[in-house]
């Protein structure tokens, strides 16, 4: 039986129904994108973990092979979770079948008690590795930890298969809503209609023979593990001792403080709203398999290392060679060539402190006097461009195959989405390639071209906010002639319009850059080149730069804003005499998401202009994410608004995706 009736007591159900949003049944997809980033990533960062260590012959010792058991736990946790929690927050798939169920919930469980034991391990594993490191290898060779791997397993095996059993023998003749996205022993048999003594011992006998067991070996390693490093005589000793555990305590942390939070939330907070328990139980089990990779490709210098070299031999290198025929090297080589036989003697990086030469290339920055650490930023970044590829394209692919969305108002959109597309591929190649591959250094001509795309789809973008909030006002103020006075053929007169005034503004920028000269240093201020940013590198007078800018900038920008402001106004005005209040909020519900378009597109800006003008003595980090935020965050922020406030762009990316 597929469908209950949740009030019969008399049917022992066949079928449990799975929770995404409590009472927001609606609002699933503003957790849908999240998580299936967090999945992607999580899949992402383990593989490559696996790769790096069976690529690597050098990685082939017992710190990374117990990493490498950990990656394939929490791809098991994964892969266990990800089909129902996808399907009830993106498909509002909720219904599972009771086999289903006790089968997730056997691997969940089976794999947490594994990653448990493998952190079990991974401490023994530090502990050995300090006390004594010259017999590290030989106490701990392949064979050893083969058998440990085989003992994790067993003994999670045998902890799990009565777990089924268990929960067969009880009838189901209540409810069967469960609490969460997925199968959990203790959520499932309290929708029992029977004694669960038997289940509540059996589950708490489990956790102290696992869990507490586990807590007690690790506390007890490192107190062994400081009372090692505390017999060091020097203290570069010491912190080298420790610095080896960092990556291991920081996997225990992100292992057991959710775990140590959703039991307390279940515990204690039974008057916390349901929405905290769902965030918590997502937490616990979507977020430490993405963290785990993370940390331990950052802390860990042989495969961040080994990382870096992968795709910067697979990436760079093989697509300099497919273009020019030869690697970096090569390239540099030639280039060296070119300009001695043109008597410049100039190679492809230039001294900073050169105050002669006129430079060809500029230097990009990624996090200021923090260059090791630019990786940190990477992931980040690539998850944004990923979600702002996937959600832009999302949205032209439903406007333009659903018929009933080739209206005004989705056409300006699919517009914007090609503007946000546009803006994203300008700036996504140096961006990942300083944070990812620390490749700073980019040609003038590169530059110069970024340059003029960043500028041009940015007063693109300005202006088909102007034409969405004209649109607005019209669609308000005379929705019987909407569609008659924004014909398709005005639509596309307003687009080409909207792209020549942006190409007419950006024409002279080159212009004006190449004319200057560059003497002095030519380190820029962010990970993109920006015409502020490179013309304050100039050596000459930059006057005609700056009254060009801010002429543009009043001409654009301040006419943009004038004409949403006043649009604004005659919608209010326009709103406020509609009779009835349905009717008053309908009218301006159709406003949200072009009013949240705008708040994101400005506020960065304005945001990243006052710590540019104002925030000369804050750190140079939070000029650095300031900048990364006004180029990275809007684009991925419009589709997700739309997507979510916009009925029929949801309702039609639903049916697509079911």
């Amino acid at each position: 039986m597929s469908t209950i009736n949740f009030n019969d007591s008399t049917v022992n159900h066949q079928t449990f129904v799975l929770i995404g949003i409590p009472g927001m049944r609606e609002q699933n997809s503003w957790v849908a994108f999240p998580l299936c980033l967090l999945y992607l990533l999580t899949l992402f960062g383990n593989l490559v973990i696996l790769f790096v260590i069976k690529t690597e012959q050098s990685l082939h010792e017992p710190m990374y092979l117990f990493l490498s058991m950990l990656a394939c736990s929490d791809l098991g946790l994964t892969v266990s979770t990800m089909p129902t929690m996808l399907g009830v927050y993106w498909f509002d798939a909720r219904e599972i079948s009771f086999t289903a169920c006790l089968t997730q919930m056997f691997f969940i469980h089976l794999f947490q008690w594994i990653e448990s034991a493998i952190l079990v391990a991974m401490a023994v594993d530090r502990f050995i590795a300090i006390r004594d490191p010259l017999r590290y290898t030989s106490l701990l060779p392949n064979t050893v930890i083969v058998k440990i791997g085989i003992a994790i397993l067993s003994r999670a095996c045998c902890l799990n298969f009565t777990i089924p059993f268990l929960i067969k023998r009880l009838p189901f003749c209540r409810s069967n809503v469960l609490s969460h996205s997925y199968c959990l022993h203790q959520d499932v048999m309290h929708l029992a209609c029977a004694d669960i003594t038997v289940n509540i011992l059996y589950g708490l006998i489990v956790v102290i023979c696992t869990l507490g067991l586990d807590v007690v070996v690790i506390l007890v390693s490192y107190v062994l593990i400081l009372q090692t490093v505390l017999s060091i005589a020097s203290h570069r000793g010491r912190l080298k001792a420790l610095n080896t555990c960092v990556s291991h305590m920081c996997a225990i942390l992100i292992f057991y403080i959710p775990m140590i939070g959703v039991t307390v939330v279940h515990r204690f907070g039974r008057h916390l709203s349901p929405i905290v328990h769902m965030m918590m139980a997502n937490v616990y089990i979507a977020v430490p398999p993405v963290l785990n990779p993370i940390v331990y490709s950052v802390k860990t210098k042989q495969i961040w290392q080994r990382i870096c070299k992968m795709f910067q031999e697979n990436l760079f290198c093989s697509t300099t060679a497919s273009f020019n025929g030869e690697g970096f090297g090569g390239h540099r080589s030639r280039q060296r060539k070119d300009d001695e036989h043109h008597g410049t003697g100039m190679t492809s990086t230039i001294s900073f402190n050169d105050s002669t030469v006129n430079h060809k290339t500029f230097i990009l920055v990624g996090i200021p006097g923090m260059q090791e650490h630019n990786s940190w930023m990477a992931f980040p970044l690539c998850l944004l461009y990923i979600l702002t590829l996937f959600g832009n394209l999302v949205i032209l692919f439903v406007i333009k195959t659903e018929q009933s969305l080739h209206e005004p108002m989705y056409l300006f959109l699919s517009m914007l989405a090609c503007s946000d597309l546009g803006l994203t591929m300008s700036t996504m190649p140096t961006m990942l390639g300083v944070y990812w591959f620390d490749v700073r250094e980019v040609s003038f001509t590169a530059c110069i071209t970024q340059m003029f795309f960043i500028h041009l789809f940015q007063w693109i973008e300005s202006a088909i906010l102007m034409a969405m909030a004209v649109d607005r006002f019209i669609a308000i103020h005379d929705p019987l002639r909407y569609t008659s006075l924004l014909q398709n053929s005005v639509i596309g007169k307003i687009g080409l319009a909207v792209l020549a005034r942006g190409v007419c503004i950006c024409f002279p920028v080159p212009f004006l850059i190449k004319r200057l000269p560059f003497c002095r240093s030519n380190v820029l201020s962010h990970s993109y080149c920006l015409h502020q940013d490179v013309m304050n590198l100039a050596c000459a007078d930059i006057t005609v730069n700056i009254l060009y800018g801010l002429i543009v900038v009043i001409s654009t920008l301040g006419l943009d804003v004038v004409v949403i402001l006043v649009s604004y106004v005659l919608i209010l005005q326009t709103v406020l005499s509609i009779a009835s209040h349905k009717g008053r909020l309908k009218a301006l519900n159709t406003c949200v998401s072009h009013v949240c378009a705008i708040l994101i597109f400005y506020i960065p800006m304005i945001g990243v202009t006052a710590v540019h003008r104002f925030g000369k003595r804050l750190s140079p980090i939070v000029h650095m994410m300031m900048a990364n935020v006004y180029i990275a965050v809007p684009p991925v922020l419009n589709p997700i608004v739309y997507s979510v406030k916009t009925k029929q762009i949801r309702q039609r990316i639903c049916k697509m995706f079911q």
